[in-house]
């Protein structure tokens, strides 16, 4: 069983990634399918959809069948507001980050 400590960890996992945060970043605007999202982010198909399969199994993001298209989106608007935050903090700590070495 994860501590709380960990479980934020794992949540953070989904975001550490670039590939999938530039997913995520795709699905602020609403859904998208899986075409959308790698004309938007420059990732191959089967990089976006395995990064999208890791992101539903882990909550992050949902997936809607609407006729022949498979529509994804964010599971929660708190996700959108969590990364808003995350801008919000890079934007007044930007130069920290830049410069840190430890990761």
């Amino acid at each position: 069983m994860f501590n709380a400590t960990e479980l934020k960890a794992k949540l953070f996992r989904g975001f550490s990634d670039t590939s999938r945060l530039g997913i995520l970043e795709t699905l602020r605007d609403g859904p998208r399918t899986v075409s959308e999202m790698v004309e938007t982010t420059g990732l191959t198909q089967p990089n976006v959809s395995n990064h999208l399969a890791c992101l539903r199994e882990c909550g992050l993001v949902r997936r809607e069948q609407k006729g022949k298209f498979v529509y994804y989106e964010l599971s929660d608007e708190r996700i959108s507001a969590l990364m808003e935050l995350g801008d919000g903090l890079i934007a007044d700590l930007a130069k920290g980050f830049y410069e840190c070495t430890r990761y």
